[in-house]
């Protein structure tokens, strides 16, 4: 029975799938500099007999092309996405596998997704008799800055010309417990705007306010007034988010400076309110520092869409899941409002994005990503790879 040949394999791979991991996760790279992550990785697929097709300089393409009797290679496509690059976080777990790059570290699982691939494509490849069409492996850079590497894979044709039937990308969990997996049909995360923002008034002594344009006051004021557009401008069945994180008054106890620098992030799970935004929000802050005096110098830098899943690659995905990890296994994901550049891939194609559990309570595995603590139960890793395997030639074989 070929699922419980895959189960096999995936289970055999475990330890190279881990190995790879921790090779990785040891050697993080940031985006779109993924020079030996990419030399590593094409090493390890060469070995497997596959030929990979360096495109968006530090990723690449590789096809296996399933060998079934009677059947044609272009016949159907399914393409499968791992991301490669690490984030600019010092790391604070002491494992045998930390982070030997200062600064840098693979904070948000991209290292196993790169290493579940490499399972998957050795698993397709001990398979091929088994299917016909053909399974395109997309290895990505830049996920984590934009303009997202997702954009120039695409540009470069890493999905041109190919009778595609769906594009499948997965995703690790640190909230979900290793074991399981998570779907989402139909609109699941967020567009996401990076704001830039200078807010320019005149500086002197804190003690003579009157003699200043106070820049931390208009920025204070435009922080406050732009949680107005979430709460008071958009429809409340539109998910918005308007955060900033970043706020630089360079002042000290008694003076007052020049401007005030910002950074934030806009979200929404709808395109035509994202634009209309975009306008609000750039009139309210030149409004707001122009009435007290001031000016703001305001930059959107607009990034990834939306990420819709379509419903019915999810519900075949889904099922393939199922018949592997067991109805009980599989949990019904929320909308989420953080952003992934997978998105691109879904305008271009069907597509489905879903989440492999990595957490583990027990063993104090449960630090989100993006953070400095934040580690995965490489159990998952031992199925992972087959679970992919086995979802693409399940759409194959529509």
């Amino acid at each position: 029975m070929l699922l419980q040949t895959i189960k096999d394999l995936s289970a055999q791979l475990g330890p190279s799938t881990v190995a790879h991991r921790r090779h990785l996760h040891a050697h993080p790279e940031l985006s779109f500099a993924e020079w030996e992550t990419a030399k590593y990785v094409e090493a390890e697929l060469r070995k497997l007999g596959l030929e990979p097709q360096r495109l968006a300089k530090t990723g690449f393409v590789v096809d296996i092309s399933g060998t079934k009797p009677g059947s044609d290679p272009a016949s159907k496509v399914v393409a499968l996405r791992a991301d490669m690059d690490a984030l600019p976080i010092e790391e604070a777990n002491d494992v045998p596998y930390k982070s030997t790059v200062a600064g840098t570290m693979h904070a948000c699982g991209h290292d196993a997704h790169t290493a579940s691939l490499l399972g998957t494509a050795s698993i397709l490849q001990s398979v091929r008799e088994h299917f016909g069409g053909t399974v395109r492996l997309l290895f990505q850079p830049g996920e984590e800055k934009l303009p997202g590497g997702a954009t120039m894979m695409l540009a470069e044709g890493a999905l041109k010309r190919l009778n595609l039937q769906s594009v499948i990308g997965q995703h690790v969990m640190p909230f979900l417990p290793a074991g399981t997996l998570g779907f989402r049909e139909g609109m699941y995360m967020a567009s996401t705007d990076e704001l830039y923002v200078r807010v320019i008034g005149k500086g002197g002594h804190g003690a003579m306010p009157e003699r200043c344009i106070d820049p931390v006051l208009i920025a204070c004021h435009m922080i406050v007034a732009l949680q107005s557009l979430v709460s008071r401008m958009a429809s409340p069945k539109i998910p918005s988010v308007l955060s900033f994180g970043r706020v630089i008054a360079n002042g000290i106890t008694n003076v007052i400076p020049n401007e005030v620098y910002m950074e934030g992030t806009f979200r929404t799970l709808d395109e035509a309110w994202r634009a209309e935004a975009h306008t609000r929000i750039l009139k309210m802050a030149n409004g707001i520092a122009e009435s007290m005096g001031g000016r703001c110098e305001f930059r959107i830098e607009k990034g990834y869409p939306h990420l819709k899943n379509d419903v019915e690659v999810t519900k075949r995905i889904r099922q393939r899941a199922t018949e592997y990890v067991g109805a009980e296994n599989i949990v019904e994901l929320d909308q989420w409002m953080a952003a992934e550049d997978f998105a691109y891939y879904t305008h271009e194609a069907p597509g489905s994005f879903y989440r492999l559990g990595t957490g583990n309570v027990e063993r104090g595995i449960t630090s989100g990503v993006h953070t400095p603590t934040f580690d995965i139960d490489e159990a998952a890793l031992e199925f992972s790879p087959g679970v992919m395997a086995w979802m693409a030639i399940g759409e194959l074989e529509m």
